[in-house]
């Protein structure tokens, strides 16, 4: 990864960022505690930016329709986030099947 990379990725990330921004702050508040989760988690695919780009595309999606975060994605916000990466890997269960020696991977 090269300086370059580093600026585009700074660059992307602050736009991101800046369409998070311009959401109602209610969608912000729930946006961001998705985002905190999902670094805390670690599902493998947040690294390629889909993830957490496809929840602002969503709530954007929301905005225009005139309807509240929570009428969009229900009551149970963890709920909601947990069932966005029900099929992803994690850093976690990663590392667990490291240390186990189970086939496949490298044991320590």
């Amino acid at each position: 990864m090269g300086i370059r990379d580093i600026i585009e990725g700074k660059r992307q990330w602050r736009a991101h960022m800046a369409r998070i921004k311009a959401l109602p702050p209610d969608y912000q508040i729930v946006y961001k505690e998705i985002q905190r989760y999902y670094f805390k988690v670690g599902p493998v695919g947040l690294t390629d930016g889909s993830l957490l780009t496809g929840i602002a595309d969503f709530f954007e999606e929301g905005v225009a329709a005139g309807k509240g975060v929570l009428e969009l994605i229900g009551d149970d916000v963890a709920a909601f986030a947990d069932d966005l990466i029900k099929d992803s890997r994690t850093y976690a269960e990663v590392y667990q099947e490291s240390i186990s020696g189970k086939p496949g991977t490298t044991g320590k």
